[in-house]
């Protein structure tokens, strides 16, 4: 890990990201003391969205929750009465 100054890692931030792009990380010091430590983000898991509907609607069937004699279109034109 390398350590960088405040005012180097201000004058020099893009080389820094660059560098942190590439894996490494860069401790960030204010007159010997660590404030910050430039670091790649952790990766995001994306979910693929049938599979997070099918999820929605497996919580909705062990939920028991229903509109009752109601349907989504007749709430939508309910709505719009108003």
């Amino acid at each position: 890990m390398t350590a960088i100054g405040t005012y180097e890692a201000k004058t020099h931030l893009p080389e820094l990201l660059g560098r942190v792009a590439k894996g490494e990380n860069i401790l960030i010091t204010k007159r010997g003391v660590a404030v910050a430590l430039l670091t790649q983000p952790p990766q995001q898991l994306t979910q693929d969205v049938r599979h997070v509907v099918q999820e929605m609607l497996a919580y909705r069937d062990r939920r028991k929750r229903t509109l009752g004699k109601l349907t989504v279109r007749e709430m939508i034109a309910e709505g719009r009465r108003f």
